[in-house]
């Protein structure tokens, strides 16, 4: 199964959409800097705001569109 998730950054008043297939392990990867180079790695105050479980991969991959 498959997740859709949104990251908040309270400092920059920032949002982050993402999708994944283990959401635990997504968020860890989030907040340990895994990607150095990526979008989420130049904030440290990341908090999950919101996730929808149990999705199919296609389906999260779906929802996954940018925030404007």
């Amino acid at each position: 199964m498959a997740a859709v998730y949104i990251l908040y950054s309270p400092l920059q008043k920032l949002f982050y959409i993402g999708s994944c297939k283990d959401l635990s392990v997504r968020i860890e990867q989030h907040l340990n800097k895994v990607f150095s180079e990526s979008f989420t790695a130049k904030l440290e105050d990341w908090e999950l705001f919101f996730s929808l479980g149990n999705l199919e991969y296609f389906q999260a991959r779906a929802i996954d569109v940018p925030l404007t």
